[in-house]
């Protein structure tokens, strides 16, 4: 873990790009697949996420995911919070976020199951040129049922233009590994 801290802290600072200011006004609309690794269950489904910044410092975001997964099993997540952004030279940001996480399992002839908490990220936007941006993070949750969860996210994002861009990334801890494919469509600073 320190090794891959690293090398994100190494390739933030060592990024030679003009880029502008980072956007925190935007919406994305995203396909997944999920893996739960201990019960060797997967699925797949779609997912909608949105920032809204509250002035150069602060952001307001949100997000809202729904899958199919195997034996019939339907998992929503929802998650929204408070993040605070940081440039650190003009090329990378420091992110960090405080959220509350919501997540529901329903599953044929069990019913319903539900679980929320608090979630905790940190993480960087970089600029590595004016088309391309690449995000790496860590986040822990900490639901109130069913206990801790900590893992490391990283994405990258091709500006095609200032208000579009479409983005691949993973998400990755000790129970579940997820892939996404996202358009972004930023509304202005």
């Amino acid at each position: 873990m320190l090794r891959s801290t690293l090398v994100i802290l190494s390739l933030a600072f060592s990024v030679s790009a003009t880029a502008a200011e980072f956007d925190y006004n935007y919406f994305s609309i995203g396909y997944g697949t999920t893996d739960f690794d201990d019960i060797n269950v997967d699925g797949d489904g779609f997912g909608v996420e949105g920032s809204y910044a509250l002035n150069g410092d602060y952001h307001v975001f949100g997000s809202y995911e729904s899958a199919g997964l195997d034996f019939g099993v339907d998992a929503t997540t929802f998650s929204a919070g408070l993040g605070y952004n940081r440039g650190m030279t003009e090329t990378v940001d420091l992110i960090a976020r405080l959220s509350y996480e919501y997540i529901e399992f329903d599953a044929p002839g069990l019913g319903d199951v539900d679980d929320s908490g608090i979630g905790l990220a940190v993480g960087l936007r970089i600029a590595a040129s004016n088309e391309l941006e690449l995000n790496a993070g860590i986040e822990h949750i900490d639901y109130s049922d069913s206990g801790g969860d900590t893992g490391i996210a990283a994405a990258g994002l091709y500006n095609f233009t200032d208000t579009f861009s479409l983005g691949f990334g993973g998400k990755w801890s000790d129970d579940v590994s997820s892939y996404t494919l996202s358009g972004r469509f930023y509304f202005g600073e």
